[in-house]
């Protein structure tokens, strides 16, 4: 080459290596080659081939080439390679060696090197000095007209506007710097802006636009070869945000994963303590104690104080979760250096560690402290304020705790309320916790049971306050579930379940906020008598109203009682094989035992409201419920709004599914008796069509929940799987649903009683009854179980009483049950 076109590719490398790091990297490797004796040009294409192995992770290399770049430069040309250093330094994790070199940029490149500088101090935890440095370099970079520093400059202004709660400026930078980028012609930069929109909008709590920001992000970088670890990360953040842990585990060990890959250590401690954070709520405390003691070595290590005090208050969280002795050298100095949302839940933990010792004072200060979060920021925050303002006073002013604690979960339930996805929805109700157990702590202590009452059902269930959820029709979801009836492929319905997911989670949920719980003195039961569980520090409690009047009683150890549950499920499982005595007389034992322990002696039907391990009982085989009618109902008051709708006309719809003849036969015979008819080889649209015009609605079919994905709970039908998101699309269901498939009346119960699955979304979405076995059940014996219960309809029984009466004529035990009302 001559050396007026050497320099000439050096530049051009350079250009590319912000908008094509790919095609930048052979072609500076070329001007190496061959540039021998032009020096300048040859500094030029060592910085241009380690920036662009920085944008495409090769962290390591890059370093290589740009201390390269360093020393074969001079004046400007090395204080430019000395502020490209500084940052690859950063991602390696030493950021005082790179806030040492930018220092030394500063003096001859000013404004810029002063923009890179604020990022190392960001990432040193000194948010006001950052945010200082970029102000000072905004008004430079304008006035010197310099678009692509000012772009680079807004990106990273925004990420501190965010991390300081001022979302809107964050956002406004944010966008500002992305018109920049696609004037510039930076696709990568397109992409990588799209995913600090969704780290803001993550903070900001609102989760449908920050996992769209995340998609559009994830789709660019892949297109330009960026680093996706970043995205990995943030998403995992936001799912862990909303409860989904089990997924944000997955998401940051693949972070974790693909940061060492690509050398940037920086990132590392920070998503070992995202792992921790995940792991504590999956109540994994030694892996979460594990994660945050490496976390914070490596921390120590890298000199980044601020967030060693992050993976320190996380090492105490996991060790007080855990049960075991906390030893804080110095917890002033920790909470000097926290901010946000660690903070405060290091103040509640630094309470508790007070209390444990004796200290009252102390655990009144971190308390205040903690409470002034209720006032401001995002809900999730705001909550967990309200939480230690309840905490404050729930031994010396009671009624200002429960106030407290309602104020809380008004703050996250109106927060939740706009997620259209049920999955969110159910897993954002971990954060719910803590101030339902306080609220039914003080309840159980005043011993005024109408209050134990109205916490029981503030605890549980809290989607079912909402009026029927519908997310708005998606096309796009709609092809999606139609591609995933079609495929035979593994690895292909694996992937539409993967897009089919993070597609329903980007859409709004439409309608009025969550209603209050309903209070026994307006529960009209009919004659009925309702029984209502909770557990409270290890017991089983009975809350039974009968007349207006509750009581309460302790039905025994919650270990005892699930022991006993589990073998029930065994038993009729076994006996639809191959009918043993033995297995009979377990049964019979067990469910005698259960039936003591769990209800009242009364002749009169039930409405029963489980917790956790009773959602999932097949009462029936209880003797004292053969022959009465029983309904469970997620809660007293999802019961009090199903039994109050207004019936509509009742009117037939008969289908079943392929592979099991006895559906086909119980089908025809359905549908004989109302004289409807019943479609061969139903598809799921003929399903659908029928749940959205008939008010009572029999499917006879092969069915089964997914318990590590319950939205994919699925009826097999001739053309694929009808799946709980066929469901929630629909703009109105059934009055009454009768399932006669395996496992379909059951429910995935997750943090605060909340429900996934089929029969939980009918419920959701307006279905007043449902019966569905919670057990598997022998395809040829409920043909004549499903006859009864529609002759007993037909002559107008309510389908509690139809299920029961059918039961007790079969005199078999079996799994269904009665949902709804």
């Amino acid at each position: 080459m001559l050396a007026g076109s050497v320099l000439h590719a050096a530049s051009e490398a350079m250009r590319l290596a912000d908008v094509d790091p790919i095609r930048a990297i052979p072609l500076a490797a070329q001007v190496v080659r061959n540039s021998r004796d032009d020096v300048p040009a040859l500094a030029l294409a060592e910085q241009a081939w380690g920036h662009a192995l920085c944008q495409t992770g090769q962290i390591g290399e890059a370093v290589t080439h740009l201390r390269r770049a360093v020393r074969l430069g001079a004046g400007k040309a090395a204080a430019e390679s000395r502020m490209k250093l500084a940052f690859a330094l950063v991602q390696q994790g030493r950021p005082t060696s790179a806030l040492h070199e930018v220092d030394l940029a500063v003096p001859l490149l000013g404004a810029r090197a002063r923009s890179q500088r604020a990022v190392i101090l960001y990432h040193l935890g000194r948010l006001d000095d950052a945010f200082a440095d970029y102000q000072a370099a905004d008004r430079a970079l304008r006035r010197g007209g310099e678009k692509l520093a000012v772009q680079r400059n807004l990106v990273n202004r925004g990420i501190v506007q965010a991390e300081r709660q001022n979302f809107g400026l964050a956002v406004r930078d944010l966008v500002e710097a992305e018109g920049l980028a696609r004037d510039l012609g930076r696709d990568l930069a397109v992409g990588i802006i799209a995913e600090n929109l969704g780290f803001v909008e993550s903070r900001r709590g609102d989760v449908p636009a920050a996992l769209a920001h995340f998609d559009r992000a994830e789709e660019i970088i892949t297109r330009n070869g960026g680093r996706l670890a970043p995205v990995l990360f943030d998403r995992a953040e936001l799912l862990l945000s909303v409860g989904l842990a089990g997924e944000a585990r997955e998401h940051a060990s693949q972070a974790v994963t693909a940061f060492r890959i690509e050398g940037r250590r920086l990132m590392v401690p920070e998503t070992l303590l995202l792992l921790a954070d995940a792991a504590l709520l999956g109540r994994d405390w030694a892996a979460a104690g594990r994660h945050a003691r490496a976390a914070l070595a490596q921390f120590v290590r890298q000199g980044r104080d601020q967030h060693a005090a992050f993976a320190r208050a996380t090492v105490l969280r996991a060790s007080l979760s855990a049960g075991k002795p906390c030893r804080i050298s110095d917890p002033d100095a920790m909470m000097a250096a926290l901010h946000g949302r660690p903070a405060v839940q290091a103040h509640l933990d630094l309470a508790v560690v007070a209390g444990r010792r004796r200290q009252p004072a102390r655990a009144v200060a971190h308390l205040t402290t903690a409470s002034q979060a209720r006032t401001r920021g995002p809900a999730t925050l705001r909550a967990r304020g309200w939480y230690a303002e309840a905490l404050l006073y729930e031994h010396t002013t009671p009624q200002r705790a429960v106030a407290a604690a309602r104020r809380g979960l008004r703050v996250l339930d109106e927060n939740h309320a706009a997620l259209g996805a049920g999955d969110l929805r159910a897993h954002s109700a971990t954060h719910r916790a803590d101030l339902a157990e306080l609220g039914l702590r003080v309840a159980l202590r005043s011993g005024r049971l109408a209050d134990v009452f109205e916490w029981a059902e503030r605890g549980r269930a809290s989607r079912f306050l909402h009026r029927p959820v519908r997310p708005p029709d998606d096309p796009e979801l709609a092809a999606l579930l139609q591609s995933l009836r079609a495929t035979k492929l593994t690895h292909r319905q694996v992937e539409l379940e993967r897009r089919i997911k993070n597609r329903s989670r980007l859409l709004r949920a439409t309608g009025p906020g969550p209603s209050e719980p309903v209070r026994p003195a307006e529960l009209d039961l009919g004659g009925r008598v309702l029984v209502q569980y909770v557990e409270a520090d290890g017991d089983l409690l009975a809350l039974t109203l009968t007349d207006r009047r509750l009581d309460l009683r302790v039905v025994g150890p919650v270990r005892e009682v699930a022991d006993l549950l589990e073998r029930v499920p065994f038993a009729l499982r076994h006996l639809a094989r191959r009918p043993r005595p033995e297995i009979l007389k377990l049964l019979n034992t067990t469910t005698s035992t259960l039936d003591s322990l769990l209800l009242p002696r009364c002749d009169r039907p039930l409405v029963v409201v489980p917790t956790g391990l009773l959602h999932n009982v097949p009462w029936s085989t209880l003797p004292s419920c053969r022959g009465k009618p029983v309904v469970v109902a997620p809660s007293a008051t999802s019961w009090r709004s199903a039994a109050s709708r207004p019936a509509r006309p009742r009117t037939f719809a008969v289908a079943s599914g392929p592979g099991l003849p006895g559906a086909q036969e119980e089908a025809q015979a359905v549908a004989d008796l109302h004289a409807t008819t019943n479609p061969r080889d139903a598809t799921v649209d003929d399903v659908l069509k029928a749940l959205a015009t008939a008010s009572t609605v029999h499917l006879a079919a092969h069915g089964r929940l997914n318990p590590d994905n319950p939205l994919f709970s699925a009826l097999d039908l001739h053309d694929g799987p009808l799946v709980v998101y066929d469901v929630q699309r629909l703009e109105q269901v059934p009055d009454t649903v009768i399932m006669a498939a395996c496992d379909v009346g059951r429910s995935v119960v997750v943090s605060g009683n909340e429900l996934l699955g089929l029969a939980a979304t009918f419920l959701e979405r307006g279905t007043s009854q449902l019966i569905a076995p919670v057990v598997p059940v022998p395809d040829a014996e409920t043909k004549d179980l499903m006859l009864g219960v529609h002759r007993r309809l037909r002559e107008g029984c309510s389908p509690a009483a139809a299920l029961a009466e059918a039961q007790e004529e079969l005199g078999r035990p079996n799994g269904f049950v009665c949902v709804g009302a």
